[in-house]
């Protein structure tokens, strides 16, 4: 053969292996409210077999936070890969789109790719105009009910479970939403609550989509577990609720700013909690058995999507990511929900399992964000970064996925702005400073620092303490642009 025909020879073999090589599939499994406290994390007591299977099959991050603890700005950050700061969205009620007209958000990008992109249940936030982002998605969203119950009772007379739901689509405030029932355990099949439907769904999609061939882009976004705590009562079952841990430490950080946490915002929009705390000891671990409740009920669901995904042998062929839209507190510095900028409320799960790059049962400890997951889906599928004209704030963590880096970034950042303050957060492997700098006023910022090391529960603010340490976590912060000014 002469040089020339061994050449078209071996074009021809690289085009015709370009031509069969399959796009990975992507399922983005989005789950509201979970912090990283399950058995993959360590919490063995914890019934959590999915989840925890599904860590042992790819990476798990165990220091990934989120970039802004509550949900709707949250979803943006890791849909448009940008921050809080750098978009200026920070509510629950502006639209990414209101701030950048063009965004081009992940399911946008896979969809513009060649992609199937399709989403069911809470992916972006439900209501305020969020919830359906046609230009995301291939066919329209499926959403799903968040507060969600299936006893009359539950809903205290004040509205049916019908006005409740749609209560929750339309209102922008959480204090303005008419709430029910802060827990409900009901003798009912999985399908009776949201994620249930959701799994059904999901494996329906999965199914068409085996049928079919073509690549996909999957993000089902589960509800639990989010308020109100509503689980069949196998999953309350699971538990010994004398036997439940509760928070060692439960009063606010010595030398903190008081604005800086909260106590029962969110949770006293809910019956029988009181609107001030502190909660009985019978309240407390009742709460805390509906979250793990709840935990365990959507564990099941996850479990039904990957057992449907092995059944149909998709899984080889596809990319998987456990999320956390942000973490939460139980009690912790007399704290419930999130909406601050402790660790508790930052402190997200995130597994990512790729196959042929992830390695099996692996674990990073290195800082890394919500932020991270647009440009590190883009490279495991070999897309282009440089469509998308909203700034992408994260670093691909393809060099930790296989082996390469330990590393891909020093430490975390995270926002979040409280009583006319914008508290902007570093978080290194050792250290967290919260700056809180005056958004309206020539008011003196403040500053928080805490050290893992020596005060793993955040009980004194060492930023007057430890000058040195402080001044150099200044010059982290420094490496980021200023925030935007929040939108209105």
């Amino acid at each position: 053969m002469n040089r020339l025909a061994l050449a078209i020879t071996c074009l021809l073999f690289i085009f015709t292996e370009s031509l069969s090589a399959k796009q990975p599939n992507v399922l983005l499994l989005l789950v509201d409210d979970l912090k990283p406290s399950f058995g993959a994390y360590g919490e063995s007591w914890v019934h959590s077999p999915n989840l925890d299977r599904l860590a042992a099959a790819g990476t798990r991050f165990d220091s990934a936070y989120c970039n802004q603890a509550v949900c709707a700005p949250s979803r943006n950050n890791l849909l448009a890969g940008s921050r809080s700061t750098s978009t200026g969205v920070y509510s629950l009620g502006y639209h990414i789109r209101r701030a950048i007209p063009d965004v081009v958000t992940l399911p946008q990008h896979f969809k513009n790719h060649g992609y199937h992109s399709a989403g069911i249940g809470k992916v972006f936030h439900i209501g305020h105009g969020n919830i359906n982002d046609k230009l995301s998605w291939s066919v329209p969203f499926q959403p799903d009910k968040v507060i969600d119950y299936v006893l009359d009772e539950s809903t205290g007379g004040e509205l049916t479970r019908e006005e409740a739901y749609f209560s929750n689509q339309k209102l922008g405030q959480i204090k303005s939403l008419p709430r029910g029932a802060a827990w409900e355990k009901a003798d009912v099949n999985d399908e009776a609550y949201a994620d249930g439907r959701i799994a059904v769904e999901g494996i329906k999609r999965l199914q068409a989509y085996h049928n079919s061939g073509s690549p996909f882009f999957l993000a089902l976004g589960f509800t639990k577990p989010h308020l109100p705590f509503c689980a069949p009562t196998k999953y309350w079952d699971l538990y010994d609720r004398s036997k439940l841990p509760t928070a060692t430490y439960t009063q606010p950080p010595e030398d903190a700013p008081k604005y800086a946490g909260k106590t029962l915002g969110e949770l006293n929009q809910y019956k029988p909690v009181p609107q001030e705390g502190p909660l009985s000891e019978d309240m407390t671990r009742t709460l805390i058995h509906g979250y793990y409740a709840s935990l365990s009920y959507m564990d099941a669901q996850i479990g039904r999507v990957l057992d449907e995904l092995q059944r149909l042998q998709l899984q080889d062929d596809t990319i998987i990511v456990l999320w956390g839209d942000h973490g939460y507190h139980l009690g912790d510095h007399g704290t419930w929900t999130k909406h601050t900028n402790y660790e508790q409320a930052n402190r997200i799960p995130l597994v990512i399992v790729a196959p042929g790059t992830t390695r099996a049962g692996t674990s990073n400890q290195s800082p890394v964000e919500t932020v991270d997951i647009y440009p590190t889906l883009c490279e495991l599928a070999g897309l282009p970064l440089n469509e998308a004209p909203q700034p992408i704030d994260g670093e691909s963590l393809v060099p930790i996925l296989n082996g390469t880096a330990d590393a891909v970034s020093d430490h975390a950042y995270h926002c979040f702005p409280k009583g006319g303050k914008m508290g902007r957060a570093i978080r290194t492997k050792r250290y967290r400073m919260v700056e809180w700098k005056p958004m309206r006023s020539s008011a003196p910022t403040e500053y928080e620092l805490y050290d893992y090391k020596t005060d793993p529960l955040e009980k004194t603010n060492l930023a007057a303490k430890k000058p040195k340490i402080l001044e150099n976590m200044k010059k982290i912060l420094a490496q980021h642009p200023p925030a935007m000014k929040p939108r209105r």
